[in-house]
């Protein structure tokens, strides 16, 4: 059908609209980016940035000569995959039996859960509780504060209600219990929530530095969010610190070694995003719609 005079100008500008908010989502991490590869002296001048101003690696070099930043990008890495793995079991097995209607007190249990999305206990509690627990300095103190989210256990949730009752049935006809029915039938049917949740809490550990900040003291189990926060706080001095090459660590600016190390922690999360961004629409269409 051909569109109207008014329905082309509506079209129009919906379109520039949609142009601008991309430009204003995507600008802000393509400056970073081209400031972080343009030479100190000239990036200074300011302005927009939609190429590098004179190519340098300088700053990468510098960077990347510290032995600091691969403690911490591997810290973060391992934080991230074991934390997101520990977080969807725990989410799956919490969210499969609440969307359960045998259940005896689902509608508490849900309540409760909801509770939390509300009200927390806030930081010092919180730090109580990891201290009793004696995760401070540790491993753990990365991971499990922040495994289980509320509103995860709801997307799932929803999703896993979508299964047709009919699967779990059969599958306890045969002799399955519970936990089978979870591992062997519902979790291989639910991979868009799977990796949609998956990127939720993923993108969560590897931004999040609160934890990293409160529990965590000892320079080897300090993340990449940590360190990037240093270097804001206590300037050029904490990555120019140990360089050989006085005449290189000369050729570079504060603001300059800011936008590289915010570059070089942002750079993964660019990689994996649009691979598992073709689940996240379904995933959470899915698990937040039905049920």
């Amino acid at each position: 059908m051909k569109r109207t005079r008014g329905e082309k100008y509506a079209f129009v500008f919906i379109v520039v609209i949609l142009v601008l908010l991309a430009f204003v989502c995507i600008y802000p991490v393509w400056y970073v980016l081209m400031y972080s590869l343009s030479e100190s002296k000239h990036a200074l001048s300011g302005g927009l940035f939609f190429w590098p101003e004179h190519p340098d690696l300088t700053g990468y070099k510098l960077v990347l000569q510290q032995k600091k930043i691969y403690v911490a990008y591997w810290n973060t890495i391992a934080r991230t995959a074991f934390g997101t793995g520990l977080s969807l079991l725990l989410t799956a097995m919490l969210s499969y039996p609440l969307s359960l209607p045998r259940l005896k007190g689902n509608s508490f249990f849900c309540l409760a859960i909801f509770f939390t999305m509300l009200f927390n206990g806030g930081i010092i509690p919180t730090y109580l509780v990891i201290s009793d627990l004696r995760m401070i300095d540790t491993f753990w103190a990365l991971v499990v504060p922040g495994c289980i989210n509320a509103f995860n256990v709801f997307i799932m949730r929803n999703f896993f209600k979508t299964i047709p009752s009919s699967l779990e049935e059969s599958a306890m006809i045969d002799g399955a219990n519970d936990i089978k029915i979870l591992f062997h039938i519902i979790l291989p049917l639910s991979g868009p929530v799977l990796a949609a949740v998956g990127m939720f809490y993923g993108i969560g550990y590897w931004n999040s530095y609160l934890a990293g900040i409160l529990y965590v003291n000892s320079e080897k189990l300090i993340i990449l969010q940590v360190y990037l926060r240093n270097l804001l706080i206590a300037g050029a001095a904490t990555v120019t610190s140990g360089i050989s090459d006085i005449t290189l660590a000369g050729d570079i600016n504060y603001k300059t070694l800011q936008m590289v190390t915010i570059s070089v922690s942002i750079i993964p999360v660019l990689l994996v995003y649009p691979y598992l961004q073709r689940f996240y629409i379904k995933g959470v269409i899915i698990g937040s719609v039905k049920g």
